[in-house]
């Protein structure tokens, strides 16, 4: 049976951000509200094919070229800077406090592994009420490449000073997993997002319906 992680990465948006009031932000500059669903794929598109490609732009500068497009170029750029803004005021899923606090109980340490800015996720981590639980932030940027790449999984994993078998990648999104596993670390998948983890993806050590029967299964591992 696997052991219990020491620590815990957390990926961010999606994750622990809700994305759902970024509609109303849409609705202002007359784009639908469900586009949002286009936008933020969009954005992973652009960071991750770029990153492959070994170049890199940071989250704010291909989540504004993803807004562009799924827009088809409609928008002024004071419209996508008032669209985009909408990002700071962000509320947590309301299965991240739990999940943090049963995991903080059981000793296990947390981070935040982030495609988005160091400072955008201080941010909300402050503004949530989550920051007494994550030791540190671990943005992509340091290794000028996002997700799925294992260096940044490594990267994550040494920031905490440890071997990537003891820390547990979470989150939403079943390729993050997938990426985690194949840089030798453990992952936690919730099913709140995307319903059923597919089949092409190596499995996750553990799955829930939501963060807190993630955290829950995490903390049942042996050891």
């Amino acid at each position: 049976m696997n052991q219990r992680p020491a620590a815990v990465a957390f990926d961010v948006v999606e994750t622990l951000i809700s994305l759902e009031p970024m509609g109303v932000a849409f609705e202002r500059v007359g784009l639908p509200a469900e586009l949002v669903r286009a936008w933020f794929p969009r954005t992973l598109l652009y960071g991750m094919g770029l990153s492959v490609a070994g170049d890199y732009v940071p989250f704010p500068v291909a989540a504004a070229e993803a807004l562009r497009a799924v827009s088809r170029y409609s928008l002024s750029e004071d419209a996508v800077a008032e669209v985009l803004a909408a990002i700071r005021d962000l509320p947590a899923h309301p299965d991240v406090e739990p999940a943090m606090r049963l995991l903080a109980e059981g000793g296990v340490r947390m981070i935040c592994l982030t495609n988005g800015t160091a400072a955008m996720t201080q941010a909300f981590l402050d503004r949530c009420g989550l920051a007494g639980y994550v030791e540190d932030v671990v943005a992509t940027a340091e290794v000028n490449s996002w997700k799925p790449p294992a260096k940044v999984y490594h990267h994550g994993a040494a920031r905490l000073g440890l071997p990537p078998a003891q820390v547990a990648l979470v989150a939403v999104h079943a390729w993050d997993c997938h990426a985690a596993k194949r840089a030798g670390l453990m992952a936690g998948w919730a099913a709140r997002l995307e319903g059923c983890y597919g089949e092409i993806f190596a499995p996750a050590d553990v799955t829930g319906a939501d963060l807190v029967a993630v955290a829950e299964g995490l903390l049942r591992l042996d050891g």
